[in-house]
C-alpha cells in the first residue's frame, strides 16, 4: 500500500517562499516520476512540475523560473521549492507519483497566498 504524505503547505504572504515535501512509504517501489499538481477553486487541476528519476525537470510556464523540483530517489521523496509567490498560485498542492502506468496520488496540502 503506496501512501504519499505532502508538508509544508501553510498561508504565505506574496512574494513569500515556502517550501513543500511529499514521502512516499509503505512501499519499496522506485517511481519513475514524481511531481507537483495544483487545483485553485473552480479550476481543474493541472501539472505543477515533476521530475523523472533521471533528474530530468517540468515546468508549468506559469512558475518557470520561480518554483524548483527536486528528488531524493533513494527516499522516494520529492519537494517542491516555491519562490516569489502569487495570489494566483493559491490552490490545495498534490503530490503526484508513477511507476510505470501506475499513478498514486497524495491527499494534498493548501497553500493560502494572501497578505
Amino acid at each position: 500500500q503506496v501512501q504519499l504524505v505532502e508538508s509544508g503547505g501553510g498561508l504565505v504572504q506574496p512574494g513569500g517562499s515556502l517550501r513543500l515535501s511529499c514521502l512516499a512509504s509503505g512501499s519499496g517501489l522506485s517511481f519513475d516520476a514524481m511531481g507537483w499538481y495544483r487545483q485553485a477553486p473552480g479550476k481543474q487541476r493541472e501539472l505543477v512540475a515533476d521530475i523523472s528519476s533521471g533528474g530530468i525537470t517540468n515546468y508549468a510556464d506559469s512558475v518557470k523560473g520561480r518554483f524548483t523540483i527536486s528528488r531524493v530517489n533513494a527516499k522516494n521523496t520529492v519537494y517542491l521549492e516555491m519562490n516569489s509567490l502569487k495570489r494566483e498560485d493559491t490552490a490545495v498542492y498534490y503530490c503526484n507519483a508513477r511507476w510505470t502506468i501506475i499513478q498514486y496520488w497524495g491527499q494534498g496540502t493548501q497553500v493560502p497566498v494572501s497578505s
